[in-house]
């Protein structure tokens, strides 16, 4: 195992620097292979006054150092805000607002990659900027019983009048490449790396299931883990309740940690912290090289 790097089995509840937060309980997603420390949730600004909320991200702050906050660039403009104002609200730059272009359990994944790498020595400022790193590694996508309302990958007229039909599926990739395919059609190309699938499903599995029959063979993850429910978030991203939504990542922190570590690091131009990449998570500076 690199230097430095998350262990496996260390206890949760260690004094961890970094504070991982997330928009929703359900992204909060256990650790198949132990612990690992927990993610604040933030609440909506219809859900709490903005004083509780600026009170909540001052304790993270005061307990961790640095707070990370990994959301989907599809939550609602008035929580973008919100989240937006607490920080300024605080004057503080060791808040990172990170909106991802991913579906809400792939977001949540990534976040939990996120939670067992905070228990290893990288920085806050390595830690957030390899969100976008990491989240290139993350194959993510859904089974659906309808495209009609799905804007996220080209779709014609064709899958769009098929929608109609009862019993219809679509198989569909929207990271790293966005892809729309018929289950039982042309292959999906999937990580040529080992992998542990999450899936998560609104109501009971159902008898033929493409997810966890085919594309998991197809893939040779390593492992499937069944999460739920479907992540609240998920209606409105894949335009249907009816989904079985699913995310192929890398299951191992040391893993995670080496691929990291392999990129070259730079010193932030603004607040000084070091990062990977060409933006700070904290400041969206650029860097410089370290010497």
């Amino acid at each position: 195992m690199a230097a430095g790097a998350p262990e496996a089995g260390v206890d949760g509840d260690s004094d961890v620097p970094i504070a991982i937060a997330v928009t929703s309980p359900d992204l909060v997603l256990p650790a198949p292979d132990g612990p690992a420390p927990t993610a604040a949730v933030l609440q909506p600004p219809e859900a709490q006054p903005l004083e509780t909320a600026v009170a909540q991200a001052s304790v993270l702050l005061d307990q961790c150092g640095h707070l990370v906050v990994v959301h989907s660039d599809a939550l609602p403009a008035a929580y973008v805000r919100r989240l937006h104002t607490v920080r300024a609200v605080l004057e503080s730059e060791r808040i990172a607002l990170l909106p991802v272009a991913l579906p809400p359990l792939a977001v949540g994944v990534l976040a939990r990659q996120l939670r067992q790498l905070s228990l290893s020595d990288l920085g806050p400022g390595v830690l957030a900027s390899a969100t976008r790193l990491l989240a290139h590694y993350i194959y993510a996508g859904a089974q659906l019983a309808s495209v009609a309302r799905f804007d996220r990958v080209p779709v014609g007229l064709g899958p769009h009048l098929t929608s109609l039909l009862p019993g219809v599926r679509f198989g569909v990739l929207v990271n790293p490449a966005p892809r729309l395919v018929r289950p039982g059609g042309d292959g999906v190309p999937g990580p040529a790396y080992p992998t542990r699938l999450t899936v998560a499903r609104e109501g009971p599995r159902r008898a033929e299931d493409w997810v966890t029959d085919v594309l998991a063979p197809e893939w040779r993850v390593e492992g499937v883990q069944e999460v739920s429910p479907l992540p609240a978030e998920s209606v409105h991203w894949w335009g249907t309740r009816r989904a079985v939504e699913f995310a192929a990542a890398i299951p191992d922190p040391s893993i995670l940690y080496q691929l990291i570590s392999s990129v070259r690091r730079e010193e932030c131009r603004w607040c000084g912290l070091e990062l990977i990449g060409d933006r700070c998570g904290f400041c969206a500076a650029g860097g410089e090289a370290v010497a």
